[in-house]
């Protein structure tokens, strides 16, 4: 197996022990403007919701 190869199983092998898909589903005009806050503040909506959830958590226990 390549190095290549190799890289990818360890990712596909991590993913499914270590972590968790938490489907989202948002109408298109509240995506966009998700996107839009997103982008205007230079992060990637993944860390954005992340953030969120983590600071209410945290607020709200």
């Amino acid at each position: 197996m390549s190095y290549k190869e190799n890289k990818k199983a360890y990712v596909i092998k991590y993913k499914k022990e270590k972590l968790k898909r938490i489907p989202l589903d948002v109408q298109k005009e509240k995506y966009d403007e998700i996107k839009a806050y997103c982008d205007a503040h230079h992060e990637p909506i993944n860390t954005f919701i992340k953030r969120v959830i983590d600071e209410a958590m945290k607020n709200h226990p």
